[in-house]
């Protein structure tokens, strides 16, 4: 069972943090909601649930800086070495539409001297089915303390993407690829929460997923978890810089060549 002292500090820290998210949860449509972009919302339990992470997280490790979707990067209190990746409430819209499928996403990310960042934990937590799945680098990852597999389906494959937006640039390379992988017999699901999706690629729940565009907080903690659980995971176009490019393929490793094709080919 993971019980290292960072995981154990980023634990403590989402389940503090997601009281308040079910209790609004349940309130869903009394929330202040404003709109922050096209397509992209920021509701007062967004921000309420980022203060408190960042607050626990600061007081146990003051080397560690951050990086957060709503309040951006912030030097460490000391000499910075590492950076906590914070992501408050994943899957945001489903949240807003009272759609059980979002959670908390942390991570814990190295500097290095080139200025990449190397993931060495991460958590995901999922508050309204209790789910926490866990991972440090090199030990595994779990789900509630049991150990995790990716599947090894070859064939009746489950995966997850985004939506196509008419708002956004990529919509008809979202279109295409979409189309070209059930094309070739997958189920596809737009869940709604990348975060989760990497997470259920680790549990075997998907069998993969992809996507064009992402943040580092919507991948950093997943892609590790995938990786501990014997996936693979890499840019579309096979490279290994996802936090800097947002592009992504994790799977189970099986189907991972025959995925990245079908998305290249739309992508080129």
């Amino acid at each position: 069972m993971l019980n290292s002292a960072l995981i154990n500090v980023m634990t403590r820290a989402v389940v503090k943090a997601s009281k308040g998210l079910v209790r609004d949860f349940s309130e869903v449509d009394k929330l202040q909601i404003s709109k922050k972009g096209t397509a992209n919302f920021v509701t007062s339990a967004d921000l309420r649930t980022e203060k408190i992470l960042m607050e626990e997280l600061a007081h146990a490790r003051k080397t560690f800086g951050f990086i957060t979707e709503e309040s951006g990067t912030i030097a460490a209190v000391e000499r910075e070495d590492h950076v906590w990746i914070i992501d408050p409430i994943d899957g945001t819209t489903n949240f807003i539409h009272a759609i059980p499928y979002f959670c908390i996403s942390l991570a814990a990310a190295k500097k290095l001297e080139d200025g990449t960042m190397d993931v060495i934990a991460g958590v995901i937590y999922d508050p309204i089915h209790d789910e926490l799945f866990a991972a440090e680098k090199g030990q595994g990852v779990e789900l509630n303390g049991h150990r995790l597999r990716v599947s090894s389906r070859t064939e009746d494959l489950l995966m997850s993407t985004t939506a196509p937006r008419r708002s956004r640039e990529n919509f008809e390379l979202v279109q295409q690829t979409f189309y070209q992988v059930t094309a070739s017999g997958a189920t596809v699901r737009c869940s709604g929460a990348a975060a989760l999706d990497l997470a259920y690629v680790a549990a075997g729940r998907y069998d993969a997923i992809w996507y064009h565009s992402l943040k580092p907080w919507d991948i950093a903690a997943g892609m590790l978890m995938v990786r501990e659980a014997g996936g693979m995971v890499s840019e579309i176009n096979g490279g290994d810089q996802m936090l800097h490019s947002g592009s992504i393929i994790a799977s189970n490793g099986k189907i991972h060549s025959v995925l990245q094709q079908l998305v290249v080919a739309q992508a080129a």
